[in-house]
């Protein structure tokens, strides 16, 4: 029965791959589903699927499921690297001779090209909290932040005041597998911290106790990334911007704006975090889709 090494599988990923707690709820959550629905194809407790049901065929089955489910391609790709990931496992504790899904293709993914602000969209954004009040002054410094590093929303969270340090520029984060990483955060972003770090005290209330992580919510807690994006909700429909806006969105513009700039590749892969150079070129494309553009708006014989 496979259900029962889906804990072990996850204590590997933990101390061996060092992935982040994120990463497990995900691999945790799509297992979880996987078994789900061979127990209902199979009309089986979970727990009682064999690895005999566990084949090209079934996973075959789970990927038209989840597509008639209206799931994108995107999250069966992830899925699927799940269920890969844990057959290496189950293959490596010899619970299974061979890979019974190798032949099973990774469904065809759509190219979306990802989502940006324009320089006065995001002054706009920036711009919208009211920094005569302490809360307004932390939003201000988050967005500002964000925008100046291209820092992960769950990187953004767990900063601690010592890794902020306003006097040379700088911000330490701890990304992806747990690797750290210095970013320099620029002018605008330092003024904002430094406005409101002193103020920080009087966001919360008075009973609560005062944690050392540099944003936090009223009852004096770290804030959660939640909370962040709902943040950035508020200011998006308090200035009309007319896009959705998540703070990947901060995260995306960072990086077009820094290669419109004339930023090379290999540094804004090393200020993102991305271990392949391959998962920064994305924006290249959104770089040359906008010069396209600006090509076919303004060219005489377009």
């Amino acid at each position: 029965m496979l259900f029962q090494y889906i804990d072990g599988f996850l204590n590997h990923l933990r101390i061996e791959k060092n992935a982040s707690g994120m990463t497990i709820v995900s691999y945790r959550t799509d297992l979880t589903q996987f078994f789900e629905f061979l127990s209902e194809f199979n009309s089986m407790p979970r727990e009682r699927v064999s690895k005999d049901l566990f084949n090209h065929k079934s996973v075959r089955d789970y990927l038209t499921h989840l597509q008639n489910n209206g799931f994108s391609r995107s999250t069966m790709a992830r899925k699927l690297a799940t269920l890969r990931s844990f057959v290496r496992y189950l293959c490596r504790e010899e619970v299974l001779e061979g890979n019974p899904i190798a032949a099973v293709a990774t469904p065809k993914q759509e190219k979306k090209l990802p989502r940006f602000l324009y320089p006065q969209e995001i002054e706009t954004l920036i711009d919208a909290p009211d920094t005569n009040r302490a809360g307004g002054m932390r939003d201000q410094a988050i967005l500002e932040l964000l925008y100046a590093t291209g820092i992960r929303v769950s990187e953004l969270v767990a900063l601690n005041l010592s890794n902020i340090d306003t006097k040379n520029g700088y911000v330490k984060v701890l990304g992806k597998g747990g690797k750290e990483r210095i970013i320099p955060m620029g002018k605008q972003a330092c003024l904002a911290l430094d406005k409101y770090l002193p103020v920080r005290k009087k966001i919360i209330r008075k009973d609560a106790n005062l944690e050392t992580a540099v944003f936090l919510n009223k009852f004096g807690q770290r804030l959660t990334a939640r909370s962040v994006r709902n943040i950035i909700n508020k200011y998006v429909q308090q200035v009309a911007l007319n896009q959705k806006v998540s703070p990947h969105t901060l995260r995306h513009t960072f990086a077009t704006h820094l290669l419109n700039g004339g930023a090379d590749l290999r540094s804004v892969q090393e200020l993102l975090g991305h271990v392949k150079l391959s998962t920064t070129q994305v924006y290249t494309h959104v770089t040359k889709e906008r010069i396209k553009n600006v090509h076919d708006k303004n060219h005489p014989r377009r």
